[in-house]
């Protein structure tokens, strides 16, 4: 049996003396399109800030691939081709769009062409001079999703993509997702927006106190919804 893309085994995680995460365990299959749910502060952008080795300290198994990573410092697991887009998206004001898409180097194979991109997201080719400041909330999201694939990045870490944005919008992300997904991209979502997060997962892995607590699949969602409202308070 092939190894899984992500597999995480007994993760501890601390911002300083704050203990975030408690023996978190996940796998996910390449390809595969995973959704972490959970209240606030559960831990779940905590463990995407753990997979690059962004938080204070960890211990525990992350394999990327099969090749542990868990001593690796962040620029080696992106050479790995993790992708990570954080919840505040990082777009430089001073930049234009195009240059914040050009800024990060290809750092492995397969990368995706600029002519690629702009088929992919059609909003940034009418924006590229535009600053980043400039840019709408969905706008800037698609750009700093896009600035990961430029990178040849195959697993692609996202928070919050939906956070703030116009239904419209969102709606333009899950045919993204839905598009990286056919391309045989594997993801790992951390989203509030129960709505955006239903119709696009594989499988959805409940966290609470820095740990999974349960995991279903898409086939499963229906049956589960009433133990879901209990878990997230929806």
């Amino acid at each position: 049996m092939a190894s899984p893309m992500l597999e995480i085994q007994g993760l501890h995680g601390w911002y300083g003396e704050s203990h975030v995460l408690h023996g978190m365990e996940l796998q996910v299959a390449e390809g595969e399109v995973v959704t972490l749910l959970g209240r606030n502060g559960a831990g779940r952008t905590s463990t995407l800030r753990a997979i690059m080795g962004l938080i204070g300290s960890r211990k525990g198994s992350i394999k990327v691939r099969g090749t542990e990573t868990i001593a690796m410092p962040t620029h080696h697991i992106a050479r790995m081709g993790v992708g990570y887009c954080p919840e505040e998206r990082g777009i430089f004001a001073s930049l234009s769009a195009e240059e914040n898409l050009m800024l990060p180097p290809r750092l492995g194979e397969g990368g995706m062409s600029l002519d690629a991109i702009y088929a992919m997201f059609p909003n940034l080719q009418e924006r590229a001079h535009s600053q980043g400041t400039r840019l709408s909330g969905g706008e800037q999201q698609m750009l700093a999703v896009a600035r990961i694939l430029r990178t040849g990045a195959r697993l692609l870490l996202l928070d919050e993509m939906s956070e703030g944005l116009a239904p419209v919008i969102v709606h333009k992300l899950a045919e993204m997702v839905g598009m990286l997904r056919g391309q045989g991209y594997t993801i790992v979502m951390v989203e509030q927006n129960f709505r955006f997060a239903a119709p696009l997962a594989d499988r959805f892995l409940v966290v609470e106190h820095g740990q999974v607590i349960q995991q279903f699949t898409q086939a499963e969602l229906p049956s589960r919804m009433e133990r879901l409202h209990e878990y997230l308070g929806v």
